[in-house]
């Protein structure tokens, strides 16, 4: 197993980035009037959920890595629901985009609540 020097050897922090990569790729497709809302909120958001990683991890401390990445978690709920809404509202023509992002948000969450119980034992 590969020792972890830095945050960026974080499996969880990883696949934050390819979210974020993701996501810009998604909304580079809505409505130029979204620029200032919901494409604004979901680059804002995603870019949160490696960044909360990295921080978490600088903090040297168990517990305070677990509360940020209890933040991270919470803007994965918050771009997948702000996925849901930008499809309901017509803005995703990507479909197969629309479902990659949202598998990678299921399984991150899934590889957060793995991570935070080793922290938290």
């Amino acid at each position: 197993m590969k020792e972890i020097k830095s945050y960026k050897d974080l499996l969880i922090w990883q696949k934050g980035i390819k979210i974020v990569i993701l996501v810009y790729q998604l909304v580079k497709s809505f409505p130029k009037e979204e620029i200032y809302a919901l494409t604004s909120q979901l680059k804002r958001a995603s870019v949160s959920i490696p960044s909360n990683i990295a921080e978490g991890y600088g903090r040297n401390s168990d517990k305070s890595f677990s509360h940020f990445l209890d933040i991270s978690r919470g803007s994965l709920f918050e771009i997948e629901t702000q996925l849901i809404i930008a499809k309901e509202l017509g803005f995703i023509s990507d479909d197969f985009l629309y479902q990659e992002i949202l598998s990678q948000i299921e399984e991150e969450s899934k590889m957060i609540n793995s991570f935070s119980k080793t922290l938290k034992d």
